[in-house]
This record gives structure tokens, sequence and C-alpha cells, in this order.
């Protein structure tokens, strides 16, 4: 008698992105995926179609010359999916025909959108596919105040869509090919509409579907902010001011002859996208080894808990800051706003950015012992691929299939999460009745 296979809601999700990975590199291997005469090899299709369901913005390929409308449709299909996720859009979609939603399908809402609680978590698929539908549309309305006036109606159009889709999911795919192939933003870099626009949606996308939720019940009162809430503000905001800061002073060759205000708003612009958008509207590669390393930390931080971005998140950083403040000063508890840290949270944080930093400089080290490239272009590429940020300084097309395979498998894993992954193989370990007695270590 065969024996029942019983997968837990992280297996179901982790299953739910591999299918439709699987789907869409064979959809972009079609003939009719691709323009007149390019061709897609498997590596290649495999290559864009992670990257676009685990929203990060790596391609093997220009978006614009080489998929036609139907492959470019795929992509788009792809990252709002992988934005949103399958079990979102699937409760949602049994809501609509008024399906009964059990304890088994809150759960899996619950553990897909890293809830604290199992109350409200149908209102909440509800809040969060409207809300995405209402910014999105909002930023394709605004983009197409630029981009049909230069592209024409339909065109117009579509660009408006595309980019605000992938803006809003933090995916970081564009069609700005059909300027110059691998060009992003570049041409819009003092464009404030344009910035702007990108750069809220990127933002509103990357604080999280639980922040939004609060911030519609509540308002403008601080003071009834969950804490969660509190700390994804905070931590989001102080990143924004620093990295920009940062950015305007350490680019001057790069911002050169730009005026302040184009200046500020590509600064601006660079503190944005890291956090696992993938746009650009200055040369990636022409970033001084003091912007490459800040875009490098960026990148790893990502945005914040149960959004569209990836990364270590936010509140990981803020969480690792505030215990070694507490150490640091001999303090008994992490506080803020009056508010004491669980230890199980500092403990899960320290778990999560050893886990992310040893697969990155893993990755890291297997791709240099297969190819002699740059230190600093693959660190760049291996830490976009496990933040999910999409940003590149132009070696993916460079990777052989071995490299491409890491890429692959880093982008993988920093959408599922390197902990949720880890802890997919250990969820079902039984705890032993016997401790053994415990003895001092010296650290440090």
């Amino acid at each position: 008698m065969s024996k029942k296979i019983n997968l837990t809601n992280t297996h179901k999700i982790m299953l739910s992105f591999l299918l439709m990975i699987l789907t869409g590199a064979l959809l972009l291997m079609l003939p009719i995926a691709a323009r007149p005469g390019e061709s897609t090899c498997f590596s290649g299709a495999l290559l864009c179609s992670v990257s676009a369901s685990c929203v990060t913005g790596l391609v093997a390929y220009d978006t614009w010359s080489h998929w036609s409308l139907f492959g470019q449709l795929v992509l788009l299909t792809e990252m709002q999916i992988g934005g949103l996720g399958f079990i979102t859009i699937g409760v949602f979609a049994m809501t609509l025909f008024r399906k009964k939603i059990g304890l088994n399908y809150r759960a899996l809402v619950q553990d897909s959108l890293s809830t604290l609680q199992l109350r409200g978590s149908v209102r909440l698929v509800r809040r969060i596919v409207f809300g995405t539908l209402l910014f999105e549309g909002l930023g394709a309305l605004l983009l197409s105040l630029r981009f049909v006036p230069q592209f024409g109606l339909r065109r117009g159009l579509y660009f408006s869509i595309f980019h605000s889709v992938s803006a809003f999911c933090n995916a970081g795919f564009d069609l700005m090919g059909i300027r110059e192939h691998y060009s992003s933003f570049c041409a819009y870099s003092g464009d404030p509409l344009v910035i702007l626009t990108l750069s809220t949606l990127i933002l509103v996308g990357g604080i999280g579907f639980l922040v939004w939720d609060d911030l519609l019940d509540n308002r403008w009162h601080w003071e009834c902010y969950h804490f969660q809430t509190k700390l994804v503000l905070t931590a989001t905001l102080g990143l924004l001011l620093i990295s920009t800061f940062l950015f305007y002073f350490t680019e001057a060759r790069l911002f050169a002859g730009m005026s302040a205000p184009h200046r500020l708003l590509a600064a601006f612009f660079s503190a944005v996208t890291p956090r696992t958008a993938g746009f650009n509207s200055v040369d990636t590669a022409g970033l001084s080894d003091a912007g490459l390393f800040l875009t490098i930390l960026l990148m790893f931080i990502g945005g914040s808990p149960g959004s569209t971005a990836g990364g270590i998140k936010t509140i990981t950083l803020l969480v690792i800051l505030l215990h070694l403040k507490e150490y640091l000063f001999h303090e008994r508890d992490c506080v803020l706003f009056r508010t004491r840290l669980e230890e199980e949270a500092v403990r899960k944080a320290g778990i999560v950015v050893f886990l992310n930093l040893s697969l990155a400089l893993l990755g890291v080290f297997l791709i240099l012992s297969v190819q002699p490239l740059p230190l600093r272009d693959v660190s760049f590429e291996v830490f976009s691929a496990i933040g999910t940020a999409g940003m590149s300084t132009g070696i993916t097309r460079e990777l052989c299939l071995f490299s491409k395979l890491v890429v692959i498998v880093m982008m993988y894993l920093g959408r599922m999460g390197s902990l949720t992954f880890a802890m997919s193989f250990t969820e079902r370990r039984k705890s032993g009745k016997l401790r053994y007695p415990a003895s001092p270590v010296t650290i440090g």
C-alpha cells in the first residue's frame, strides 16, 4: 500500500512557484514567444522565467528586442502572479465564485503572506488584489502621460501598464530596449514624472501587504499602528534618506554634468531601485566601487516582510541593529517605540542574515570556480539574484550554463526565503525528551 505524501503549506507554496517557472519556460521556448530571427535556448528561457516568477529582473535577452508580444505577455503574467502569489490569486478567485474558504486555505494565506494571525486573512486577500489593481492602474495612468505622446496611443498604454506592473511587483523588467538595448530608464533619469511614479510603485509594493492593511485601518494615527508597521516605516524611511545622501555625494563622477535637481533625482532612484526593483536610471557598470558596495548592501537588505520584494527584509536589519545596541550598552531588552522585541525574533534575524550571506558567498565561489570573471561583477550579480533585485553590471549574458543555474537557484531561494526553504526540510522534526547539559564557550 503506497504511503500518502503529506505536503506542508511551505512545500505547496514552493511547488506552485516551480510549476509556474517550468510552465513559463516552456511557453517562452515556443517560436511564437520570440521575434522573427531570434531563437531561445532552454537555459535562457528558464533564467527569464525564474526571473519573472521570482520578480527579479535578471535577463539573458533584452526584453523588447528578443521577445514578441506573446513572450512579453508571458513575462508580464509571471510577474503579476509572482508578485501577488498563487495562493493570494487562488483564494481571491474562490471568493469571486463564492466558494467557502476553509481553514487549510486560510493557513496557506497566512504562510504565504507571513501574517501573524489567521483571522482576517480572506479580507486581507481582497484588499491586496484591489489595492494592487488600484496602484498599478494609477501608475499606468501617470506613466501614460509620458509614454503615449512618445510612443503613440496603443504602444504608450501598453508600455505604461507593463512598467507599472513591473515596478509595483519589484520585478525590474522593462521595454526600454526600444531605445537602446539594456538601457532601462537611463533616458528618463531627469524626468520627475517617470522616476517618481516608478519609485512610488516600487516603495508601495515593497513595504508589505500587512503594512497596507494597518495603514488602511488606522489612517494617520501613528500610535494605533502595529509594532511591525512602525518598524517597517522607520527602516524604509531611514534607508531611503541615508542611501540617497550617500549616492548623491559618492557618485559625483557618474552624475557629472547634471543639474542639482537632476542629480538628486538620480541619487534617489539609485537608492530606491536596489530594494529589489531592478531598474536603473544611470549606468550601473559606471558606479564607483563605493556605489557598487552600497548597491550590493541595499540589494541584500531588500524590502519588507509580506511584500513583493526580496532580500533579508528591513525588519531583519532593524532587529539586528537593536540587538547590537542592547548588547553594546548592556541594556536588558531590545526596545523601540516602548515595545520589547521577542528573543525569538532576534534569533531568526541572525539566522536569516547568516543563511543569505552564506548562500551568496557560495554562489560567488561557484561561479568564479568555472568562469574567470571580475570578482566585483560576480558578487554584484549573485547578491542581485538572492536579493531578487535584478540589477546587473552586464555579465548576465556572459554566464555559462553552470553559472546561469547558480543564479537561477539563488533567485528561487531568494524569493522563497532562505529560512523558509531550510525549515521546509525540518517542519516535522520531533523534539527530543532529553536535553544535554550546557557548557560555556568563548565568543569574540
